[in-house]
């Protein structure tokens, strides 16, 4: 099996991804992963600024929280990102931790499988293609790793609510134990 990196990128307090994202988390546990999560809740993320010294030092010039996260991503096998869609997009969290993680571009990465959790109030099945397509251009990056899969949950809107819909949290159960 495999070590799995979950991250959740919601800041929301008792956010439906979030809810979920602890569902996916269990049923790769008990597929037998190794699974860790993290989330963006409390964390200090700060803009990329192009500079691209880490192309050539692997290393980010800012100093916040993004350098140990990619630490932890550089040494996943598989990784999984959980976003609430906002205006039919990522969360502006996640796309700036995507971005930060530019340091690994040029690293010897172990992560080859990339999955994508994605909850909204919107239930339309076209609701999380942008989201989708941005993590899918961020892992068209790096040639050893794949978009593999992702879950889209739609109709949930009210904090909390994930977690009384039974369906909602046995889809994102299965998609966890399922991961490869």
């Amino acid at each position: 099996m495999s070590n799995v990196l979950v991250i959740s990128t919601s800041l929301r307090s008792r956010s439906n991804s979030e809810v979920l994202t602890e569902r996916l988390a269990a049923g790769a546990r008990d597929a037998g992963h190794q699974v860790e999560q993290i989330s963006l809740k409390g964390k200090e993320l700060k803009y990329c600024i192009g500079c691209l010294a880490c192309q050539k030092t692997q290393r980010c010039v800012q100093k916040d929280d993004a350098i140990w996260i990619a630490k932890k991503v550089l040494n996943a096998d598989t990784l999984v990102f959980s976003t609430p869609i906002y205006y039919y997009e990522m969360s502006g969290q996640m796309k700036t931790l995507l971005d930060r993680m530019n340091p690994l571009y040029s690293a010897d990465y172990r992560f080859r499988r990339v999955y994508m959790l994605s909850v909204a109030a919107e239930d339309e099945a076209h609701t999380p293609e942008k989201a989708v397509s941005g993590l899918e251009g961020w892992g068209d990056c790096f040639e050893k790793a794949k978009l593999c899969g992702s879950l889209f949950v739609g109709g949930l809107n009210e904090p909390g609510e994930a977690a009384e819909n039974a369906v909602a949290l046995e889809k994102a159960y299965q998609f966890g134990k399922n991961l490869k």
